[in-house]
């Protein structure tokens, strides 16, 4: 045998004693325990995780992901967790968004503790990283703490036109009524259609009087899209009184 050969045999064999020690792992803390005969999908970790998260086992999707290499097998996990938004995993989303973890900020937003708040928020600051900005205003807005509030509306200034889009759109899933001011400014000044249109919806979004007075006063708007939400903002006006 060549020393290549040997090489490679090595490699081989450390590959599949890696594969085996996550296995034996897994097996260890029960997590094949839910499958029944044949598993359905291939790998069979993938069948059991179908099971633990129509279980509810949160732990056992936390260990799937903390031990699974394959990287669709830790996007199901993610995708698991978001559908769950169960509490019990915020520890450990909170500490892998502590390392910029973008999947696991949405999970955080699923879930929507305002517990989260505190580790994510400053993210919205980042502007080395515009799609972390995104998913961190995305998850503040699910969240919906006023916590959030001001750091969000700072970003209705960015030069990035996402971005002061996807703020106007969190600040009006948040519904502060602080955050009327600087909406109706957006809708008023920004040279953005898609900017606009998203702070106009958040005014109709947070629906006290003066936020629908506000987005009311474009009517007679040349967008579109504007228009049609200051219309249901008159609509909304109408059943209030």
């Amino acid at each position: 045998m060549s020393k290549e050969d040997s090489s490679a045999e090595t490699k081989a064999s450390d590959g599949e004693t890696s594969k085996l020690s996550t296995r034996e792992l897994l097996q260890s803390k029960g997590f094949y325990d839910v499958l029944e005969g044949r598993p359905k999908d291939f790998p069979p970790e993938l069948s059991a995780l179908k099971e633990h998260e129509k279980r509810g086992n949160v732990d056992m999707v936390l260990l799937a992901l903390e031990n699974l290499g394959m990287e669709y097998m830790k996007q199901y996990c993610f995708s698991a967790l978001k559908r769950m938004g169960d509490v019990s995993a915020i520890d450990p989303m909170i500490d892998r968004a502590s390392r910029r973890d973008k999947s696991a900020i949405e999970v955080l937003g699923k879930i929507g503790s305002e517990k989260a708040v505190d580790s994510i928020v400053s993210y919205v600051d980042n502007d080395s990283d515009p799609q972390l900005q995104l998913v961190t205003l995305r998850a503040l807005g699910e969240i919906g703490s006023p916590l959030a509030t001001q750091h969000i509306a700072n970003k209705l200034i960015s030069e990035n036109e996402q971005i002061r889009s996807s703020a106007a759109r969190s600040l009006g899933m948040i519904g502060d009524t602080r955050a009327i001011g600087p909406l109706s400014s957006v809708v008023s000044n920004d040279p953005s259609s898609f900017a606009r249109y998203s702070a106009i919806w958040a005014l109709v979004q947070i629906r006290t009087n003066r936020a629908l007075e506000a987005a009311k006063s474009y009517s007679n708007d040349s967008d579109y899209l504007v228009q049609s939400e200051a219309i249901k903002a008159s609509e909304l006006l109408g059943s209030l009184s």
